[in-house]
């Protein structure tokens, strides 16, 4: 299987995110390439089993590039992908209470504009996920690495 990551880290937490995936994804003998949106055509993308998505959230959408990107990617209908984002981790807000997953979908939507412009297409989305950052700039909240793991374990490999 041959998997093509294409993200839009604007602080490194999603190279991170990438790296750790392709370092996860090698262990089960699948190559995967990573490249940041800036070193890709996306009329042109290299052929591949799967395309993996990820973008940081900004006021919450994907960033702009990114959706800029996304609109001019040509790929055959039919041809199947993933997202795996890196979002702000809901905030306590002056009383203490954290939003609810519920809430924080009401103005969190990076994946599903990501998802509108792709299936809009004909692609089909094989697997989604998210991994938190603490601070705009980051780290990446505790533990990512098992969200990472837990979203490989979602990806189905031919075999």
């Amino acid at each position: 299987m041959n998997i093509e990551y294409l993200h839009a880290s604007k602080y490194g937490n999603g190279a991170v995110v990438a790296k750790e995936f392709s370092r996860q994804m090698a262990d089960k003998g699948v190559t995967v390439h990573v490249h940041h949106i800036r070193e890709a055509t996306p009329k042109e993308l290299p052929p591949a089993d799967l395309y993996l998505f990820s973008s940081p959230g900004r006021f919450g959408k994907p960033i702009g590039g990114m959706r800029r990107f996304l609109k001019k990617v040509t790929l055959p209908a039919g041809t199947k992908y993933a997202i795996l984002t890196t979002e702000a981790a809901a905030r306590p807000d002056k009383t203490g209470h954290v939003p609810t997953d519920e809430q924080t979908a009401n103005w969190q939507h990076v994946r599903p504009v990501m998802n509108e412009i792709l299936q809009r297409k004909g692609l089909i989305e094989v697997a989604e996920g998210t991994v938190h950052v603490t601070a705009i700039k980051g780290p990446l909240e505790e533990g990512w690495q098992h969200k990472v793991e837990a979203f490989v374990a979602g990806i189905p490999v031919e075999g």
